[in-house]
């Protein structure tokens, strides 16, 4: 029943939507199966979307040189501002809940600090000063459409701020010892022209409302139990049936929540779903973990015009990668789909991909979301792990991780995502597996590495991410995911 409304929906919205909507039905065998892409993105946070019916918006500043102007002598040993920075003094803007800087070239690293400081819409008290991740590292893999569109920018991580309208950044290139003949132990500020071209403050408001045309989205935490609500398909655009139909093989079309399902029905929707090719041993005993609740991108309030029309697809899913955020800690579990549709509006209208990056998000409480559009039971190429997206999926903690501990409810959404995703697959959370890199700065292009199935970020490319106290807790993940495949 649900395949065959999927396909009168298809010919009701036209010729032109038929491929994206039947496309997600069935798992095609390889990447090559991808649907022509549609520049939705535009031109990266160049604008704010002013006159807009679509929720949220994107707001870019350019960056220009901050002039340093002495302090009076009693002053002077707390001025911190050196010369060649650049950024923007206290400003009222638009509001916003999100913030980061992008710069032209994705293939510039930016050596230096990204600093900002907010207003609070309610209080009009400024916060302290707060440090961007500069070392934002999630990315297409090398020489593929997504990276080489040429929509593509160099960012730092966002950073969520919560309601605001007042703003100011300042950028510092990264600091070097001083030339022969300086006064010792000190140190110079390399030149301005060292940091990257083009720089930008992006101020996102992640919008309140579905662009599906269903009003609000649903709240993830506290959601009643039974059968997933749909709103009215009629009304929505071909990029939101199709976002939908690629999950019709679960939940019926417009549904919110993919629910939990038991051991034995998960078992016996294993052996029901298309695509997925079952090996001697998992027909005689399937090795998967309880189906868990998943928040559908219509439940968080996806607005799917913003992302590149179509899917895109690998043969299949061998590894996890475990990412956080870096947006920081200081939201409410209530505010997390708002904090998912500012880090999608970054990843789109700011860093130029097609999509969000991550194929999964999961908050401090634990509540598990849809990411990257194409179906949560398939094999969808996602934008995480620089060299090593193909046959691999990425999941996201909302938050930073390296002094902080990641919540216990966290982890274990972590190990139950994994043990039914990997174990559809096949793959032992507790195993090993040999990806094919696709180019990076740990393992050149071509070279087989041998990984386990639920990996960090840092496995695959050198970075600090997932942060070291969540990267720690991963060989729990794994002993863990594993136990619930019943291993």
């Amino acid at each position: 029943m649900r395949r065959l409304l999927a396909s009168s929906i298809a010919a009701s919205v036209g010729v032109a939507c038929a491929g994206a909507l039947a496309l997600p039905l069935t798992l095609p065998a390889a990447a090559a199966s991808k649907a022509p892409a549609a520049g939705a993105a535009g031109a990266a946070g160049s604008v704010p979307d002013a006159g807009s019916d679509l929720p949220g918006s994107t707001h870019s500043l350019p960056l220009v040189p901050l002039v340093h102007v002495a302090p009076p002598a009693r002053d002077r040993a707390v001025d911190s501002r050196p010369a060649g920075e650049v950024g923007l003094t206290r400003r009222d803007v638009r509001h916003f809940s999100m913030v980061g800087v992008i710069w032209d070239d994705p293939g510039t690293e930016l050596h230096g600090r990204v600093q900002v400081r907010t207003r609070a819409t309610d209080t009009g008290v400024w916060s302290g000063w707060q440090n961007l991740e500069t070392d934002n590292d999630d990315a297409a893999d090398p020489a593929t459409a997504e990276r080489t569109s040429g929509r593509v920018h160099g960012s730092t991580a966002p950073l969520w701020v919560g309601d605001s309208d007042g703003v100011e950044v300042r950028v510092r290139a990264e600091e070097a010892p001083r030339t022969e003949g300086a006064a010792p132990n000190t140190r110079a500020v390399v030149p301005g022209a060292a940091l990257p071209s083009g720089l930008r403050l992006e101020l996102v408001d992640p919008g309140e409302e579905s662009a599906a045309g269903s009003g609000s989205p649903a709240t993830p935490h506290g959601m009643p139990a039974g059968a997933p609500r749909t709103g009215a398909l009629g009304t929505e655009s071909a990029e939101a049936l199709a976002a939908t139909a690629a999950n019709a093989a679960l939940v019926p079309l417009g549904a919110t929540e993919i629910p939990a399902l038991s051991r034995s029905a998960t078992e016996r929707e294993l052996r029901t779903l298309s695509g997925i090719e079952l090996t001697a041993s998992q027909r005689a005993k399937p090795h998967i973990g309880p189906r868990p609740r998943i928040v559908t991108r219509r439940g968080w309030g996806a607005n799917e015009k913003l992302r590149e029309k179509g899917f895109v697809y690998t043969k299949k899913v061998k590894a996890a990668f475990v990412h956080h955020t870096s947006s920081g800690n200081g939201y409410r579990c209530s505010q997390a789909p708002s904090v998912i549709r500012g880090i999608y509006r970054y990843h789109v209208k700011s860093m130029g991909w097609r999509d969000i990056g991550y194929n999964f998000l999961i908050d401090k409480c634990g509540t598990i979301y849809e990411g990257r559009a194409g179906g949560v039971a398939k094999a969808v190429l996602g934008a995480h792990t620089l060299g090593f997206n193909t046959n691999s999926m990425g999941v996201a903690v909302l938050g930073s991780f390296g002094s902080h501990k990641p919540p216990a409810a966290a982890l274990r959404a972590i190990s139950r995502l994994t043990a039914w995703k990997l174990g559809l697959y096949g793959a032992n959370p507790r195993g090993k597996t040999y990806l094919k890199s696709g180019g990076g700065n740990l393992y050149r292009k071509g070279k087989n590495v041998r990984l386990n199935v639920i990996s960090g970020h840092r496995d695959g490319y050198a970075t600090a991410c997932p942060g070291t106290q969540l990267y720690r807790k991963l060989g729990t993940a794994r002993s863990t995911a594993a136990r619930y495949q019943g291993r």
